[in-house]
């Protein structure tokens, strides 16, 4: 089959686009020509199955020629990271929503089935734990920038369901902190490459807020799998999905996991949300997936335990870290 993967030069879609491969299908991805040039899909441009399309989700003509020759789309381009939610809420907004409009109406338009990636942001405040796919969403004020990227998301879901009115064969996954090699650039985006670069550099890690604010953690093979089985079980049509291990980790307990496999002593700081993000940050306590809909109709379980995972994910920033200090 032809495969469609917007974003596919970023974490999540160059990881989505190697499995793909693997597995024999012809893939087309899109992204920005800086992604591109990142180095994430390196390895892959020599194989004659990967079709590479340098450009913007929001270009019409190419988007709609690229959904009119695949099979399937997997719609993983978006804008975000909490530094994009508070510095340019409004960007987050524009690609995500336009983006997913175009994306949604070309694959009903030519009867493409989409695999659209959503967020566990969407679930926002509830304290109902674990999160459940049909539970309540609970969000801040909009006056909050830091709830644009859950609202965008919440918009691609909403019209999902609303197209499907229309024909639209879909299914939406709700990701869980995916991570693994290629996550960001060394010392910036995420809580883990951040933790990981201040390690490398011998630098104390800086936790925002008390640390006790828990994560689920997802080695990224494991949410590959998940989003895989949902592209390809009939059942999973037109279904939301939480894909994450269910484990819940403290942000302070990754921090002393993460020196621990370094061999370096915990050295940590703890700052204010305000003192990097100001007042357009808003802090979720727990966030944790209930699993059931995800194991009883894709057959899917996150096996990779969290120590193994960073540990693979260390050694590859160790090695991008070092091929970096031989260039300089």
């Amino acid at each position: 089959m032809r495969m469609l993967v917007t974003g596919g030069a970023g974490f999540l879609g160059s990881h989505l686009t190697e499995a793909l491969l693997k597995r024999g299908h012809t893939v087309d991805i899109l992204d920005l020509p800086e992604q591109i040039k990142a180095g994430k899909i390196a390895h892959l441009e020599s194989d004659e199955n990967l079709n590479i399309y340098p450009g913007n989700v929001l270009d019409k003509d190419l988007i709609d020629k690229l959904v009119w020759q695949c099979d399937k789309v997997f719609h993983f381009a978006a804008v975000v990271g909490v530094s994009h939610y508070v510095v340019n809420p409004h960007v987050v907004l524009d690609v995500n929503v336009n983006s997913v409009q175009l994306i949604l109406n070309l694959a009903l338009k030519y009867k493409k089935k989409v695999i659209f990636a959503s967020t566990s942001e969407i679930y926002g405040k509830s304290t109902k734990i674990p999160f459940t796919e049909d539970g309540d969403r609970v969000l801040g004020p909009t006056s909050i920038d830091r709830w644009s990227y859950s609202t965008s998301k919440a918009f691609g879901e909403q019209l999902c369901f609303g197209l499907r009115h229309l024909g639209l064969r879909f299914a939406i996954l709700r990701f869980f902190n995916a991570y693994g090699p290629g996550l960001d650039s060394i010392e910036s985006g995420r809580v883990l490459s951040l933790f990981i670069g201040k390690c490398l550099k011998g630098e104390p890690l800086i936790i925002h807020g008390s640390g006790k604010q828990t994560r689920c953690f997802t080695y990224v093979s494991d949410t590959v799998e998940g989003i895989i089985k949902a592209s390809e079980v009939p059942a999973a049509e037109g279904e939301v999905f939480n894909i994450g291990t269910d484990v819940e980790t403290t942000i302070i307990e990754l921090a002393e996991k993460t020196c621990e496999i370094f061999g370096v002593k915990n050295n940590i700081i703890f700052q204010d949300h305000d003192e990097e993000y100001g007042q357009s940050y808003e802090d979720i306590p727990r966030r944790i997936p209930c699993t059931e809909k995800s194991k009883r109709i894709l057959d899917f379980e996150a096996k990779i335990p969290l120590e193994d995972g960073l540990r693979i994910t260390i050694d590859a920033f160790k090695k991008e870290w070092a091929g970096k200090k031989a260039k300089d």
